[in-house]
């Protein structure tokens, strides 16, 4: 997996399960993730070592593949989406209509 790919794939988890992180977790987070600072900048800013910060993401990361693990959100969002690709396909306006909505009310 690129480091791209990673970033997306932990960004989405985040999307799910950000409310089971804790209030610090989330902060840090999104400021390496989402706000692109560096492990440094981030423990600068809230006072802590490089290492805490590098020890909590490392923390946020497997919670949210345990979270995945365990509830499978994610992949079955991804299902979700695919089985709904494939009904688009289809002459059926009807259908593509109920989709549309499906698909907008997330």
């Amino acid at each position: 997996m690129t480091e791209f790919e990673k970033k997306e794939y932990y960004s989405s988890l985040y999307d799910l399960y950000s409310s089971l992180l804790t209030e610090k977790q989330r902060s840090y987070f999104e400021d390496y993730y989402f706000n692109d600072l560096s492990l440094f900048e981030i423990a600068d800013n809230n006072s802590v070592s490089r290492n805490a910060i590098h020890d909590q993401l490392k923390k946020v990361i497997s919670s949210l593949d345990y979270y995945e693990e365990k509830l499978g959100l994610l992949n079955k969002e991804k299902k979700l989406n695919e089985l709904l690709d494939e009904y688009v396909k289809s002459n059926n306006k009807e259908v593509i209509n109920l989709i549309n909505k499906l698909k907008n009310m997330e």
